[in-house]
């Protein structure tokens, strides 16, 4: 069956670049930025990092590769993909979960999207005077993510940049700014590590990140390493199935697979060596947690030369990274309409952000006027992000790997895969960890939240 033959033409990537920068412009998020020098801070350096790329390898990865796979067969949104794959199976279900994932997580990254924005703008005007601790620079952002209209005009700031990129479509709009805002990103990267690594001091944040204490790595450790290579790659939110629904059949997904995955933990790693340095050069400790980034960085900046021009640099960086995800995240509510519902893409695009920002009004306030209202003892915010990272992403790659390797099978799989006569060597290895090691993996980091 010809699952590609639709009633319409549907977009597509107009080259391999452009689907590569994409890819990676999805995964390379906040996750890469905010969360992930915190953790590595928080759990003995250099042998987490090394937990860390094994894991990506071993579990990111397989399921990556997969959701391509299934994306370029079915070329079409996670939720048709299951269905035309599955008919009339509650398979169906593993795709509305991505779907609504990607609503979730969208609604309440819009609004740190819309701190990261910001914060831009507040080290552009001088806004944020020299903090002479990172105390006061956290007192900062309380003030800051506590004022109602302030941080609902940069939530909704953010959401209508991503609707304007999104809006012009997969080639005019997510390829074009993503071939622009990844080398850009890249190029900011290589720019602070340079900086930070001239600091004085700098070479203990190095020697930290860099030298492994296996002392420090036990189940959990290995644990967090597991479930940040999962989130970080943007797995098990459709956001991945989605993109791969675009790709042209001489597409070659194994070697794409490879460079998205490089390109997301090196863009992880070299975060690493702008964070760690800068922190021991000044004296602070690299297990701060996550009010590393708001709360401690901008002191750091600021007690550094031209600690303002960094701080301008650092949170374009930041704010980059959280664009080139919220697109993706957009685009996967956007798909589901224009392929399930025939929306046209401007009426998909402009209700589904209204309604994405709506529901994340409460996120935004969960830190203000809303901070006392809890269920559980959790904010709206907390909830909304304990239900998409904790229950929703998880559950959703570990079925996509089971779908892949016991349902659909990996005999179609790899036949999807060699479709343009490629043959790649690890393939046999792919089989064996998309069966046996990736869902199993997924579901200790599942069951580890409630441990």
């Amino acid at each position: 069956m010809d699952l590609s033959n639709h009633k319409y033409k549907r977009e597509a990537w107009n080259s391999r670049l452009g689907f590569i920068m994409a890819a990676s412009g999805s995964a390379v998020g906040l996750g890469n930025i905010w969360k992930f020098p915190y953790i590595v801070g928080q759990n003995g350096g250099g042998a987490f990092v090394l937990v860390y790329i094994f894991c990506t390898l071993a579990v990111g990865l397989p399921i990556m590769l997969s959701e391509f796979t299934i994306g370029r067969k079915t070329k079409l949104n996670p939720v048709g993909a299951f269905q035309a794959l599955k008919p009339n199976s509650h398979w169906v279900k593993v795709g509305y979960m991505g779907v609504l994932a990607g609503f979730l997580i969208l609604s309440f990254y819009g609004v740190v999207g819309g701190w990261t924005l910001a914060y831009v703008i507040k080290a552009l005007t001088h806004t944020m005077t020299t903090f002479s601790s990172s105390n006061e620079a956290g007192e900062f952002f309380g003030t800051f993510i506590s004022n109602t209209w302030e941080v609902l005009f940069y939530q909704a700031l953010f959401m209508g940049i991503c609707v304007g990129i999104v809006l012009r479509g997969v080639q005019g709009g997510i390829e074009k700014a993503c071939k622009v805002l990844m080398p850009t990103l890249v190029v900011i990267l290589v720019i602070l590590m340079f900086r930070a690594l001239t600091l004085p001091g700098a070479i203990d944040g190095v020697e930290f990140y860099l030298k492994p204490d296996f002392s420090k790595i036990g189940p959990q450790t290995i644990l967090i390493a597991l479930g940040q290579a999962f989130f970080s790659l943007s797995l098990g939110m459709g956001c991945m199935l989605t993109y791969g629904s675009y790709l042209s059949d001489q597409e070659n997904l194994a070697s794409a697979t490879v460079y998205v995955v490089i390109f997301d933990t090196m863009i992880a790693l070299l975060v690493g060596m702008v964070i760690f340095p800068a922190v021991f050069a000044m004296g602070l400790e690299p297990t701060e947690g996550p009010s590393l980034v708001f709360s401690v960085l901008p002191a750091v900046f600021f007690d550094m030369p031209f600690g303002n021009i960094v701080s301008i640099i650092f949170f374009t960086l930041l704010a980059i990274a959280a664009i080139t995800s919220g697109i993706s995240l957009l685009e996967v509510v956007v798909a589901y309409f224009i392929d399930q519902r025939k929306w046209s893409r401007e009426k998909a695009v402009l209700i589904t952000s209204a309604v994405i920002f709506a529901f994340g009004v409460p996120s935004s306030l969960s830190f203000g006027i809303l901070s006392d209202v809890k269920l559980f003892g959790m904010t709206f915010f907390d909830h909304v992000d304990n239900i998409a990272s904790n229950y929703l992403l998880p559950l959703g790659g570990m079925l996509t790997a089971i779908f892949i390797g016991w349902i659909w099978g990996t005999k179609n799989a790899e036949e999807e895969i060699k479709k343009n006569k490629t043959n790649p060597q690890w393939i046999n290895i792919w089989r064996f960890l998309i069966c046996y090691i990736s869902p199993v993996a997924v579901f200790f980091v599942f069951c580890a939240k409630f441990i």
